[in-house]
């Protein structure tokens, strides 16, 4: 059906704004018009019958890394958003260390160029900031970026901010929320040498969260944290993969609050156990830690110290991800599948369903003033994912849609699926059938 067409879901449980409800769903065009139980099929109205399945506005993904420009052989915003359509994200947020990095309006133009008819998923891109570019950071509007990004730690290019003056600027000066990595680049070269003493060039993928350690991202967030607070910085500090790093951030709504906090769905996952067996392929930056780090986080998602669940989808080839420890690039892809990955966590009861779309779509749209979009609700878009609980799925590389081919919840067999997926309107995913046509739209926000 077409965008102009009407939709009426029947039989959905729908998942909003810390209630489950029993309800019918009218789209007319691309918006919401009724939610209630019971609403009439008129003539004309295609009727879609959930038949009790889970339906929650579809995931906003506020931290990706599509690789375009200059490193599509590792994924571009076409085939990355595909995956995220195929997941139950709607919308996705995207980061600046491409090549060239996009550390200025004219950069950003040209990604949006790129986005407009090739991504599948809604889209916005962030500005990153330099040692050097704060008067560009000045003149950045909503209609330009999402948001300032700083790498507070070791990054590529000349996108490592580590001038303690152009950071006091940033903060001061930055007109949109300036969201941060978080690592202490001192005291990781201090680790990388001593391991390197020890090991030389042969570093087991075990000690990357002993070189990445939890002294490192302390020292950095602790620093971003108080930047924020003497210069009334609306700061989100991205992927906390430490329970000591949670003393920083208060609990309680987002709305109350000027600094927030982030994890991401691999940290909830995963624990330094699974480098045994997966090796490079979790290796990441922040790094995958301890399980009593995996535990602390969980528990700062339910207390509400985390505000936000992303992914940090970072795609590389598996031939980039089987060289030696300090050749092996950090980042894994994870978009097609943090929807199943927080259902499991809600099924295994490490969290409650109401925090997935809480965490993963209201926070984000709210924290970003994304226009429209990241609830369910009369007159917003109609951007919607079902999910299936009494079917699951095995995840094989047959069924990624990732250009790298490869994920490392390769052989996971998960509880739940990704029945539909509705886009500005549009049914773009349904039965494991993908709509070939991009449908995504530009984020617009307040």
């Amino acid at each position: 059906m077409g965008a102009g067409s009407r939709i009426l879901l029947v039989n959905a449980r729908l998942v909003n704004e810390g209630a489950v409800r029993e309800v019918d769903v009218l789209i007319d065009g691309e918006r919401i018009s009724k939610i209630q139980p019971g609403v009439a099929a008129e003539a004309g109205i295609e009727v879609i019958d959930l038949e009790g399945r889970y339906l929650l506005p579809g995931l906003i993904d506020d931290q990706v890394h599509f690789r375009e420009p200059g490193l599509t052989h590792k994924g571009s915003l076409a085939t990355e958003s595909r995956a995220a359509i195929r997941g139950g994200v709607t919308s996705v947020m995207e980061m600046p260390n491409t090549a060239p990095p996009t550390t200025d309006r004219e950069a950003l133009a040209d990604k949006h160029r790129r986005a407009k008819g090739r991504c599948f998923s809604n889209y916005a891109f962030y500005l990153g900031a330099t040692n050097d570019n704060l008067e560009e950071i000045r003149r950045i509007t909503r209609s330009h970026a999402c948001g300032i990004k700083v790498f507070m730690g070791a990054s590529t290019g000349n996108m490592l901010v580590d001038d303690p003056a152009a950071l006091e600027g940033i903060f001061a000066h930055a007109p949109l929320p300036v969201v941060t990595h978080c690592e202490d680049t001192p005291t990781i070269l201090a680790n990388e040498a001593r391991f390197r003493a020890k090991y030389g060039e042969s570093v087991p993928m075990s000690a990357h969260p002993l070189i990445r350690s939890a002294e490192a991202c302390y020292r950095s967030s602790s620093l971003a944290v108080d930047l924020a607070r003497r210069h009334g910085t609306r700061l989100h500090v991205l992927h906390l993969t430490t329970a000591r790093e949670l003393e920083l951030f208060e609990p309680g709504p987002l709305a109350d609050k000027r600094i927030t906090a982030e994890v991401c769905v691999h940290h909830l996952w995963f624990d330094e156990s699974r480098y045994a067996d997966l090796g490079s392929r979790i290796k990441c930056n922040p790094a995958i830690k301890t399980r009593d780090d995996r535990a602390g986080l969980l528990e700062g998602v339910r207390d509400g110290r985390i505000d936000v669940i992303a992914t940090d989808h970072a795609p590389h080839t598996l031939e980039e991800k089987s060289r030696p420890y300090f050749e092996a690039p950090a980042g894994l892809p994870l978009v097609q599948h943090s929807l199943q990955l927080l259902m499991e966590l809600y099924l295994s009861g490490e969290i409650s369903l109401a925090e997935i779309p809480e965490k993963a779509a209201h926070n984000p749209a709210d924290l970003f003033g994304i226009v429209d979009r990241g609830f369910a609700r009369e007159g917003y878009f109609a951007d919607l994912v079902a999910v299936d609980v009494d079917e699951g799925e095995v995840v094989t590389d047959v069924s990624l849609e990732y250009k790298c081919g490869w994920s490392p919840l390769e052989g996971q067999r998960f509880n739940s699926s990704v029945h539909m997926t509705m886009l500005n309107g549009e049914v773009v995913f349904r039965d494991g059938r993908l709509v070939e046509q991009p449908r995504g739209r530009r984020l617009v926000f307040e």
